[in-house]
């Protein structure tokens, strides 16, 4: 109950084994308002909150100029670096996103330890807050991707202890523009709050209320000469008395008593940064160097430890992946031996088996010798039965390009005689109508009766009307006769080819499947297609004889229905001067000339002639 502000102080250094105490206070907020324990006064005696527990916060009231020299003890660094991270965090001291990735870094290595990528998964740094609110909302980055980017650098920090990252984070922290600045809203008249003045170890800053990075006005602490205040008026005398004394108004008294007890211990701490460090300075000094060495021995000797430990481990890892190859090794020999046990038991039944084969290859050598004479004699059989057979396929493709020529030939005489024989019957109709016209001019009581016609009249009517004929009777039926003679001829003589064809057809299937081997199967199956196709290839001055109905029926009716003697009642029968026969067999041209003398001016020739072709003209 009795106890001072500096009393409770004190115990609360004591827990934490603090000696540069001067950096730091005990904190409480009041109306909305923090403020600082005083320390020569009773805690009971002062404006603390009236609840039951009375809650203080032990902070760092006061900071550095440059911590690495400053800050001697390595609670103190790193209640410090707790404390600067809160407020880079809380946005009470701006920083950049690109500073913010680095020192989150920096507080990773100190709560981790060096980087492994074994240990420290994705997503191992989920649950710490390392960056502003302010960082993640101005990039649309996922956790992961700032994950990736803070432990991009926390790998690079490999090898630096816990005090080590902390410090080189306070060495970071304490380039920003408001580390370690307290700032309080002031005014130059009574009526408007438009400036901010700022504290820190250097001196006092006059800000603009819009901008705490560049001060408008800077006293430093070894150009101030008084610092007052009455009422709510504080008043800044400059060491130069000719230089112009600064007044400004707050809004609370006690904002001024604030701003005068962080100016008193300010300015004590720069004061005494500039004299003579004491005994108790130099000792913790002195301490601070010997502890730097220690550890720094200890870490050298930790590193030499932990390198020979990966080392040892990096042998172990060998020798067990080693002692893995070679009980590996012995798995596969015994393995293999087994395995050769078993192939030496496979090659005696082998051998065994080899001899039984072997003496059957004897045999079989013995029958094969056998089996190669026979074949060599099979053989030459063969190729003479080949030779036979190329001989016989030759003949037939020149019987077959033969019988295509007599085809063609046969066609064109067909042709031809179609076109005779209609020219034939074109001149027996005009004879018969000359002659009837005749017999009705001279006897038109005998038109009925022909036959009663007396000789001489007979023959002064040829000799007047001149008549033509183109054929008797008995020629046009020898003529019949002999193209029958000629299409039955040509009719066995192609039954015979079609018969030897079929025999050629026969033998050539016998051998097809022997001759597969010496490549000759195609060229039999293309002679057989040629051979099936001559003998579906009928000629088409065939196909106009085969009926024969047509033709008997025209050769037969070349004139009227009544009957002529060709000895004795045809009118020139003695006047015929030079007959040759016709036969069929001569391939030169018969003639038989017949001419007939009348009273009459016109003469008339009868010419028989017998082409080459058995087609007879007349």
């Amino acid at each position: 109950m009795k106890w001072k502000g500096k009393d409770l102080f004190d115990l609360v250094c004591r827990a934490l084994g603090l000696r540069e105490t001067w950096f730091f206070g005990l904190q409480y907020t009041m109306k909305g308002m923090c403020t600082w324990l005083k320390m020569d006064k009773k805690v009971l005696d002062q404006e603390i909150p009236k609840e039951d527990p009375i809650s203080f916060h032990f902070l760092a009231k006061f900071y550095p100029e440059k911590v690495e020299e400053e800050l001697l003890q390595e609670i103190t660094q790193h209640l410090f670096f707790l404390q600067v991270k809160k407020q880079i965090l809380d946005e009470e001291i701006y920083c950049s996103p690109e500073a913010t990735v680095l020192l989150a870094s920096y507080a990773v290595q100190a709560k981790y330890g060096d980087y492994d990528p074994n240990f420290h998964e994705p997503g191992f740094l989920a649950h710490d807050e390392l960056l502003p609110k302010r960082v993640l909302r101005q990039y649309q980055l996922t956790a992961e991707m700032w994950e990736e980017k803070i432990t991009a650098w926390y790998a690079e920090h490999r090898g630096i202890a816990r005090d080590e990252a902390e410090m080189n984070y306070l060495k970071i922290a304490q380039d920003l523009e408001m580390y370690g600045v307290n700032y309080f809203p002031i005014a130059q008249n009574k009526n408007h709050t438009d400036l901010l003045l700022g504290v820190d170890a250097k001196g006092i800053h006059i800000y603009s209320i819009n901008n705490r990075f560049s001060p408008n006005k800077s006293f430093e602490w070894s150009a101030i000469r008084n610092i007052s205040y009455s009422e709510k008026e504080l008043t800044i005398k400059p060491l130069d008395k000719k230089a112009e004394v600064f007044k400004f108004f707050s809004s609370q008294l006690k904002v001024n008593k604030l701003i005068l007890q962080l100016c008193i211990g300010n300015h004590d701490l720069f004061m005494r940064r500039r004299k003579v460090d004491s005994i108790e300075i130099q000792q913790m000094k002195a301490q601070a160097r010997e502890e730097k060495a220690r550890k720094k021995m200890e870490n050298q000797r930790l590193a030499r430890e932990k390198q020979l430990r990966e080392e040892a481990e990096r042998a172990k890892e060998e020798l067990e992946r080693r002692l893995f190859q070679l009980e590996d090794e012995a798995r596969q020999a015994n393995e293999a031996l087994l395995r050769s046990q078993e192939a030496a038991e496979l090659l005696a039944e082998k051998a065994q088996i080899a001899e039984e084969e072997a003496k059957l290859l004897a045999q079989n050598a013995a029958e094969a010798e056998q089996e190669r004479q026979r074949l060599e004699i099979t053989a030459l059989k063969t190729k003479e039965e080949k030779r036979l057979m190329e001989q016989k396929m030759r003949e037939a493709e020149l019987i077959a390009v033969k019988l295509v020529k007599e085809s063609d030939r046969r066609a064109k005489e067909a042709e031809h005689l179609k076109q005779d024989l209609h020219e034939a019957r074109e001149a027996e109709r005009k004879a018969k109508q000359k002659l009837l016209d005749i017999t009705r001019l001279n006897y038109p009581h005998m038109v009925k009766y022909p036959q009663y016609l007396p000789t001489d009249t007979r023959d002064a009517n040829f000799d007047k009307g001149s008549i033509k004929l183109d054929l008797k009777d008995v020629d046009l039926k020898r003529l019949s006769f002999e193209i029958e003679r000629e299409r039955l001829d040509y009719l066995e003589k192609s039954k015979k080819f079609e018969d030897r064809l079929k025999e050629l057809k026969s033998e050539i299937h016998a051998l097809k499947l022997e001759e597969k081997q010496s490549g000759l199967y195609s060229h039999w199956t293309e002679v057989l297609g040629s051979l099936d196709r001559t003998l579906g290839n009928t000629p088409s001055w065939m196909k106009t004889f085969e009926t024969g109905d047509s033709l008997d029926i025209n050769l037969q009716r070349p004139f009227p229905a009544y009957s002529l003697n060709t000895t004795s009642s045809w009118p020139c029968t003695n006047k015929i001067q030079h007959a040759v026969p016709v036969e069929k067999s001569s391939f030169q041209t018969n003639s038989l000339v017949a001419n007939s003398v009348g009273t009459g001016s016109r003469k008339q020739i009868i010419k028989v002639q017998q082409h080459d072709s058995d087609v007879i003209y007349i």
